[in-house]
């Protein structure tokens, strides 16, 4: 999570402000790596498992009355990658009853990522508390000049940024969707045969590794009536369908085993370091995890040297991380935008695979979970529960729904980035403006709560002020740095 200035007022999601009263325990003790059992945290009833504005009222079945009937069996469903969003979809989907089918390859998945999530999706997704390994209340913002804002200071006292690993937060997502019926198979997807004929099936080709046909897996094939591309960033769904290129952003983490002691200053901090020298346009940062901190870094424009950029960033931490050992190395592209095409017939795109990361934050997260719900949705209620095939109209809904949701914050945050981001001067000023309360408070409680929180038109004018006066400024240092490069 950035804590991306002045993008509240932009922010359009619909996350309910009654996650604000989760529970103010205090920070629990790192407990390890283990089994979760689900039977505490389960919730079967399809009305339980949508978000808490329809939770209210019964789910509108809206299935074409032209939409054939299934019998003998309920409709099919095959879920390519089983992150945030292939999770989700799969739970949703499941309470639902669709016959779903989970195919992910890699079941200790521990993509490189920093791991935030908002408050609102502990609460929205019916996280517990004990797969959230830190709970960030402190942030600090690092100008190029290593000028430090403190950023937190509007939180109460119950609100917090969850910090999680991925391998943890997918696999208790992927448990919670096998609890409610959900088939997750460990396979590698090759490639799917597009139906012929109006109403026939896709035919999925993958390799199942089950432990007895080693390390090239056994060759299977399944049959669906839709199937959702939740494959990540290089989705072989998406080059099925042809959904075309976007720009991608590669992040490279490491993370590292600081000493105790120093383990103590990030107990509730997380570090963003803004400079031409971590990354020309995106940022640097230490987030800490359960017993370490992830410090890391992402460019689009300069990917060949993303290590240089990751050296300048840990060099810029390494007062607050001497002494640490790096326990693992990870690199993994990031989409810069949506993809150019979302769906096309019985299959859709969410999560990384559909381009769904915010430009400044490259927060992807809960935009994952929330889009592949979405469209788990939008198939429970076009197939009736299951009980009729759907067409490409009933995943457009989908698509439609998102777009009038989202489109906007992701527009904001893309001239965000490219004011902010586009020289040291800039960043410079970015930072200045982070130390500003208010900013505080509206980029906390838009990311925090994804809702569009009302502003103080005196304090709005305030701040269109003074991020005009930062930007003046900046380009004046811009201008007299080209004096002495002269």
């Amino acid at each position: 999570m950035a804590s991306i200035a002045i993008n509240a007022h932009f922010t359009t999601t619909t996350c309910d402000r009654k996650t604000s009263e989760i529970s103010r325990e205090s920070l629990k003790s790192f407990v390890g790596l283990r089994k979760r059992t689900i039977e505490n945290n389960q919730s079967i009833s399809l009305t339980k498992s949508l978000p808490i504005h329809l939770t209210n009222r019964k789910l509108n079945i809206v299935a074409s009355k032209t939409s054939p009937k299934l019998t003998g069996r309920n409709l099919r469903v095959a879920i390519i990658g089983g992150g945030p969003a292939g999770g989700a979809a799969a739970e949703t989907l499941a309470k639902g009853g669709i016959e779903t089918y989970v195919i992910e390859r890699k079941l200790d998945n521990c993509k490189p990522c920093g791991g935030a999530i908002p408050l609102c999706m502990v609460g929205e997704f019916d996280l517990p508390l004990d797969i959230i390994d830190r709970r960030v209340t402190k942030m600090k913002m690092i100008s190029p000049s290593n000028v430090a804002v403190d950023i937190g200071q509007t939180l109460k006292p119950h609100e917090y940024i969850g910090m999680v690993r991925r391998e943890v937060l997918d696999a208790y997502l992927r448990e919670r969707a096998a609890k409610a019926g959900a088939n997750i198979l460990n396979g590698l997807f090759l490639k799917m045969d597009m139906p012929q004929e109006q109403n026939a099936p896709y035919v999925l080709h993958y390799s199942l590794f089950d432990g007895k046909a080693g390390s090239v897996g056994e060759k299977r094939t399944l049959e669906v009536d839709a199937v959702i591309g939740a494959d990540g960033a290089n989705s072989r769904v998406a080059k099925a369908i042809g959904a075309g290129d976007y720009d991608y952003a590669i992040a490279f983490q490491e993370r590292i085993k600081i000493p105790d002691d120093k383990m103590v200053y990030y107990e509730n901090l997380a570090e963003m370091y803004v400079g031409d020298d971590v990354s020309p346009d995106f940022y640097g940062w230490v987030f800490p995890k359960c017993d370490h901190v992830a410090v890391g870094t992402g460019t689009v424009t300069h990917k060949g040297d993303i290590k240089k950029f990751q050296l300048a960033t840990r060099n810029r931490a390494k007062d607050k991380i001497l002494g640490g050992k790096i326990i693992r190395v990870e690199a993994h592209p990031i989409p810069e935008h949506p993809r150019p095409k979302r769906l096309a017939g019985r299959v859709a795109l969410v999560g990384d695979a559909a381009g769904y990361v915010t430009k400044c934050s490259g927060e992807g997260i809960y935009f994952a979970a929330k889009s592949g719900r979405m469209c788990g949705e939008a198939i429970v209620e076009g197939s009736a529960n299951g009980t009729r095939l759907i067409d490409e109209s009933d995943l457009r809904k989908y698509l439609e729904k998102w777009d009038k949701t989202y489109w906007p914050t992701y527009k904001v945050l893309d001239v965000l980035q490219k004011v902010f981001y586009r020289s040291n001067p800039a960043r410079e000023a970015f930072v200045e403006m982070c130390a500003d309360e208010y900013v505080q408070k509206m980029t906390f409680d838009s990311y925090l709560y994804k809702t569009v929180t009302p502003g103080n038109p005196l304090e709005d004018l305030k701040l269109a002020v003074n991020t005009i006066g930062s930007l003046v400024r900046a380009n004046a240092l811009r201008k007299e740095m080209d004096k002495i490069n002269v």
